[in-house]
């Protein structure tokens, strides 16, 4: 910011401004949605602020749909063991890449993109086979298994080009001292890493997150295995749709992912601004 006169500072923060705006909108727009009585959310002219605005429908969302708390924790459950799962795949899968020379390097690494480039519906037909086959159906692993295939090669490239970073001199210096290359990975590369590591947990868990709709309603028929996304279609009834209580139900789900980015906050900042520098 200090190469920057007290013009461009000000058209800088007026950016901001505008494209925070455009991000945070819908979210207040939701919020307010979510005070109002249904009968009124659509009423003309438009109302920023009305006396009959409450919180009922925070507490209406509970009665309406008795097992949202279940679909709330499938949700965080499903994320969580998804981003597990990719991090078990991504770690020593990054590493090699940063590390070796092997062939089909660069054919593989763009395969991964490709990967990226199909929509989950396109692959419906072929994996409701494959996860027949296994068994899967209506479970969670019927979920977690296909997001976290299809989260895996994004999380190897972000990992990869952090850990290209980190100074390889480091590695030769514990590799001549007699340390095995698993040594090496677990107590020197990874203390090193966190905040990359803790970069891409984050993105494949809002990915695993976000992604649960279409798998579930494909893959499963039980309630009781429904994420909150798949869920929150109980709010549509055959004469109506309770809006505002779905917009309720929204942002309470909002609310882990919210968490986490507040408690990881300064590793996330940390990480993207290593991850962006050479050391």
């Amino acid at each position: 910011m200090g190469r920057f006169n007290i013009f461009q500072k000000i058209l800088l923060y007026i950016a901001i401004a505008v494209f925070m705006t455009f991000i945070l909108l819908p979210f207040f727009e939701m919020f307010m949605a979510s005070l109002r009585p249904l009968e009124h959310l659509f009423r003309s002219p438009y109302q920023f602020w009305s006396d009959d605005m409450s919180l009922q429908a925070y507490s209406d969302i509970w009665v309406t749909v008795p097992m949202l708390g279940r679909y709330i924790f499938n949700s965080v459950f499903l994320a969580t063991v998804t981003t597990m799962l990719c991090m078990s795949f991504v770690i020593p899968s990054a590493y090699s890449y940063a590390r070796f020379s092997f062939k089909g390097k660069r054919i593989s690494l763009g395969l991964f993109l490709g990967v990226n480039m199909f929509a989950g519906a396109v692959l419906l037909i072929p994996l409701y086979k494959l996860l027949r086959t296994f068994g899967f159906l209506n479970t969670y692993a019927a979920m977690f298994v296909p997001g976290a295939a299809f989260l895996v090669p994004t999380g190897i490239w972000l990992l990869k080009a952090y850990l290209e970073k980190i100074p390889i001199e480091l590695e030769e210096s514990a590799y001549i001292d007699g340390a095995s290359r698993m040594y090496i990975l677990r107590r020197v590369v990874l203390p090193l890493a966190v905040p990359g590591l803790i970069v891409v947990a984050v993105a494949t868990f809002i990915g695993a997150y976000a992604q649960q709709f279409l798998f579930a309603i494909t893959f499963n028929q039980k309630r009781e295995f429904m994420p909150l996304p798949a869920g929150i279609f109980e709010f549509i009834g055959y004469q109506t749709v309770k809006w505002n209580q779905m917009m309720a139900a929204s942002l309470v789900g909002i609310i882990p992912v919210l968490v986490i980015f507040l408690f990881l906050q300064k590793y996330l900042v940390e990480g993207l601004t290593k991850g962006a520098l050479k050391q």
